[in-house]
């Protein structure tokens, strides 16, 4: 009797040999596990894929083109909602834009309201270079003579169109103060203070001209509608 058989037991129950019996796991539960994570991917790899051909194609089954999202960018919310671009220019901001008009069309009284001689002269000059149309050149009046402590005042009419000349008259000279009296007409007055030294550099007025006018360089591209 071997080693390995139980005391009392023999017969059929009769182990023979010197080693144990081996214990092996049935091998259809672990191809049933191999198999159900490799269906788990390929249907996430198909999904995946799905995806990615309905960002790639349009509704219609063709490839979406780089105009079709310019058009959607150039579009307005009213017109997109519609299915059609839209023909309107953007409103521009109240005195930039177009509506600003050109120095040439503005005419300014120079007037010295400071115990200076000759101050309303010489910027007058300056002005001209700067293509200003230049009107009075004296003495300011009672009110605001030796009155007028900050760089200068901008004088006008009320009135919208009178306020955007004034803006432009504004890029000259940055620290004047602007007010309305109740003269007629469409002359501006640059009163000349205490606190002038000189005109804004030609340059820099220049630039603020050309930020009122909407004239200057786009911080970025965009595309064209």
């Amino acid at each position: 009797m071997s080693m390995l058989t139980p005391p009392g037991m023999g017969g059929k129950y009769r182990i023979k040999g010197d080693r144990y019996p081996r214990m092996r796991r049935p091998r259809g539960r672990r191809r049933l596990v191999l198999g159900t994570v490799a269906g788990l991917a390929a249907a996430g790899l198909l999904g995946w894929g799905t995806l990615q051909l309905v960002d790639v194609f349009s509704g219609d089954g063709t490839p979406a083109s780089a105009s079709d999202s310019d058009s959607r960018a150039c579009a307005t919310p009213a017109a997109a909602k519609n299915g059609a671009p839209s023909s309107a220019a953007p409103a521009a901001p109240p005195g930039k834009g177009a509506a600003a008009p050109k120095p040439k069309s503005i005419t300014v009284n120079v007037l010295n309201a400071t115990e200076r001689s000759g101050l309303a002269r010489s910027t007058a000059d300056e002005l001209e270079k700067r293509g200003f149309k230049v009107g009075k050149v004296g003495n300011a009046p009672a009110s605001l003579d030796k009155k007028v402590k900050a760089e200068g005042v901008l004088l006008a009419a009320p009135g919208a169109e009178n306020t955007t000349r004034l803006e432009v008259l504004g890029t000259q000279l940055e620290g004047a103060d602007t007010k309305y009296d109740d003269r007629d007409g469409d002359e501006v007055d640059l009163v000349l203070g205490d606190g002038f030294k000189k005109l804004t550099p030609q340059k820099d007025a220049k630039d603020a001209l050309a930020a009122l006018s909407g004239a200057g360089p786009t911080a970025s591209a965009s595309p064209r509608c």
